[in-house]
C-alpha cells in the first residue's frame, strides 16, 4: 500500500501519527500541501512521509487515498481531480454521502467511508467504516479498533456520536470552573476530574450486557447527590434538549 491524503489537517495528522507509532511500520505516505504547517511537521517527524506538489500528485503516486478535506470545499476539490479505476478511496468526510463521493471520484469504484476520532493518534477509539471492507478494517483495527456497518443509515446514526466531543469537554470545563471558584487550585481540580472521568469511561466494561441507564441508576443512590443533580437536570429539560440537538445533527448528516 502507498497511502495518500487529500487534505492534511488534524485528522490526517492523527492517523499518520498513530500509524507511524506502530512497531516496524513502513507504509509510505504522501500528503497534500494545502496545510503547509501540518504537512511539514509530518514530513519532519517521519522519514517515509512525503509532501506532494498538489492534490493530483497525491493521486498519481498512491493506490489508497483518504479524503480529508472540509465538507464545505469537498465537492469543489474533488471535481478538479482525476482518479484512476484502481484507486481505493476512503472518505473521511462525515457530511457527504458515500454515493456522492463515489460519483465525484469515478472511475474509481472501490469507495468506503470511515470515521476515525482524533485519539487515533494514541491508538485509541474505534473507527466506523461503511460498507464492510477487509482492507480498510485491517488498517484501522491496528489503530485502536474498528466497527463495520452495512448501511449508510447506520453509519449516519453512529456519526452523530462524534458531534458530542466538544460538549463533553464543555461539561468537564463547567465542573472544573465551579471547583476552582471554591478555592481549589487549577492543577488539583483538573487532575481529580481527569482521574474520575477516566475511571467512569471504563465503567461500562463492568456491566457489558447492561445499558447506560443501568449505570446511571447504580450511581444515583436514592436521596444522594448524584440523584439530585440528575433529577434537576432532567426537570430542566437538559437531556431532552440534547436529544433534539442530536436529531438536528442527524438530519444535517443524512441530508434530510
Amino acid at each position: 500500500m502507498k497511502l495518500g491524503f487529500i487534505g492534511t489537517g488534524a485528522l490526517s495528522s492523527a492517523i499518520v501519527t498513530g500509524l507511524k507509532s506502530l512497531p516496524g511500520e513502513q507504509t509510505a505516505v504522501v500528503v497534500s500541501p494545502r496545510n503547509e504547517a501540518v504537512a511539514a511537521d509530518l514530513a519532519a517527524r517521519f522519514a517515509d512521509v512525503f509532501i506532494a506538489a498538489d492534490n493530483q500528485a497525491v493521486l498519481d503516486q498512491c493506490d489508497t487515498v483518504m479524503l480529508a478535506v472540509r465538507p464545505q470545499i469537498a465537492r469543489e476539490v474533488l471535481r478538479e481531480l482525476r482518479f484512476r479505476k484502481d484507486h481505493h478511496v476512503v472518505s473521511l468526510i462525515a457530511t457527504v454521502s458515500r454515493e456522492e463521493i463515489a460519483a465525484l471520484v469515478w472511475p474509481a469504484t472501490h469507495v468506503s467511508k470511515a470515521l476515525p476520532m482524533p485519539m487515533i493518534a494514541r491508538l485509541q477509539g474505534s473507527t466506523i467504516i461503511c460498507p464492510p471492507d477487509p482492507i480498510v478494517a485491517a488498517f484501522f483495527a491496528r489503530l485502536g479498533g474498528v466497527i463495520e456497518v452495512e448501511g449508510q443509515s447506520e453509519f449516519d446514526a453512529l456519526t452523530v456520536v462524534t458531534a458530542t466531543y466538544a460538549s463533553y469537554f464543555k461539561y468537564l470545563d463547567t465542573i472544573h470552573s465551579w471547583v476552582r471558584s471554591q478555592g481549589v487550585s487549577n492543577d488539583k481540580a483538573r487532575d481529580y476530574i481527569t482521574s474520575i472521568y477516566k475511571a467512569l469511561a471504563n465503567a461500562p466494561d463492568t456491566a457489558p450486557d447492561e445499558g447506560f441507564m443501568h449505570l446511571s441508576q447504580d450511581y444515583a443512590t436514592r436521596g444522594g447527590i448524584n440523584e439530585q443533580v440528575l433529577r434537576e437536570l432532567t426537570e430542566r429539560g437538559l437531556f431532552d434538549t440534547f436529544a433534539e440537538s442530536l436529531g438536528r445533527v442527524h438530519r444535517r448528516i443524512a441530508g434530510t
